[in-house]
């Protein structure tokens, strides 16, 4: 019960402050003379453009390192087991097993060496 009092307090008075304390309206020199609109508009520009460029260079070097990441990162596979019949030289019938990677929708990647797939 508190807790729910206090954000009826605490949320319009924070939605007051995020609303209001960006306009950075109150400018300390004449707004009619045309040297502090050229500066102003001159300011905003030269931020448009490099906080653009910033932008820029720090999306490239991200997808940079991501498309390097995704090759260093290992795909899930499984090993699946099939049994084959094969028979033997005095005629009797075995059968031997075949191991296969396989991707994580079941689809066959290689065959394993035998021996090497549960290490």
């Amino acid at each position: 019960m508190n807790t729910v009092r206090f954000l009826i307090r605490v949320l319009p008075a924070g939605a007051v402050v995020l609303l209001t304390a960006c306009g950075g309206g109150g400018r300390a020199t004449n707004q009619n003379a045309p040297g502090p609109q050229v500066g102003n508009a001159v300011g905003y520009g030269a931020g448009a453009v490099v906080g653009n460029v910033a932008g820029a260079a720090v999306g490239t070097v991200e997808g940079g390192a991501a498309a390097v990441g995704d090759v260093f990162t290992p795909q899930p596979t499984r090993v699946v087991r099939h049994w084959k019949q094969e028979t033997t030289v005095d005629g009797r019938t075995i059968q031997v097993p075949v191991d296969y990677y396989v991707d994580e929708q079941g689809r066959i990647i290689k065959e394993v060496k035998p021996g090497t797939a549960f290490r």
